[in-house]
């Protein structure tokens, strides 16, 4: 089999394991709370990218960090999975799973809007043009498929689901420079977030209240959402030919959340959702037509 096939097979379950994320995050909130849930999802993911990083004989290298390295996997570890994990499962606990997957998805715009100060780059006039595309599909989405009469039903739910796009723009902008190996980087990230994550859930929340499906939610994001997926995903992009026509995959993931969450959340997929989803995407495409100034600066 070619690499270039084994790559699309590679990414093709990535978007089939990210797309189960939303209906997972809403099973998983039915039973246990959004501290228990990162508790256990954290947990899982810590044990599956230290046996990955055992197998493939890599423990020396996460060994030799320097204090530097350590110092800046904490800040990264308490942006993702720390910080962006816990405003997103509040998010989701508030909102329709469609709504706040498909907001938690306009990070790529605010990846652009945030290197206008860290990266001091300019607003072209076709960055500007692709934000008011996908900002009319934030709009239509968080319409919650009332656009005629329309009016925010939970405006709190909304802002943080945006807001984790912000969290997850700034985590990229800070870890795309970091040229440390990817796996070793996650576990790290992950490891200091515990600290984070463990501390919360003492004050927060009450460890001996979760429940077994509670549990079993938790380690299917720990392993589909942030561990296994995440590797499979890597091991993709290193075998592509071409790397541009494998990452332009992932856009398909929102698409393909939409269908399990009708399916296993029974959730009746708003039109206003899917044309929003369109158009943000759509936006996304139009800021990616022409390599980006700070996309050059980083490789």
């Amino acid at each position: 089999m070619k690499n270039q096939t084994r790559a699309y097979i590679y990414a093709g379950l990535t978007i089939l394991f990210w797309g189960t994320s939303a209906s997972a995050f809403k099973i998983g909130l039915r039973y246990i709370d959004y501290f228990q849930l990162l508790f256990i999802a954290t947990s899982t993911a810590i044990v599956f990218l230290f046996l990955v990083l055992l197998f493939q004989k890599r423990l020396n290298t996460l060994i030799n960090q320097s204090r530097k390295d350590l110092r800046h996997s904490m800040l990264l570890g308490f942006l993702n999975p720390f910080l962006y994990y816990t405003i997103l499962f509040i998010a989701y606990s508030m909102l329709a799973a469609q709504v706040a997957q498909a907001l938690n998805f306009v990070w790529p715009i605010a990846l652009v809007l945030l290197s206008i100060p860290i990266l001091k780059q300019k607003l072209e006039l076709k960055s500007a043009f692709a934000l008011i595309i996908s900002f009319i599909g934030v709009v239509l989405i968080s319409s919650q498929g009332n656009i005629t009469n329309f009016e925010f039903s939970n405006p709190l739910g909304l802002i943080l689901a945006l807001s984790t796009s912000i969290v997850w723009a700034l985590f990229w902008l800070y870890n795309v420079r970091d040229e440390r190996d990817e796996i070793v980087k996650l576990f790290l990230n992950f490891l200091f977030a515990m600290l984070f994550v463990f501390t919360t859930t003492i004050i927060f929340s009450d460890l001996r209240s979760i429940n077994f499906k509670g549990l079993l939610a938790g380690i299917y994001i720990g392993l589909f959402e942030m561990g296994i997926t995440f590797v499979i995903w890597l091991k993709a992009l290193k075998i592509a030919g071409r790397t541009d026509k494998i990452g332009n995959l992932i856009y398909l993931t929102p698409f393909c959340s939409l269908i399990f969450i009708g399916l296993i959340l029974n959730e009746k997929i708003y039109i206003t959702t899917l044309f929003g989803l369109i158009l943000i995407v759509t936006g996304i495409f139009v800021q990616q037509m022409k390599k980006k100034s700070y996309e050059k600066e980083f490789h």
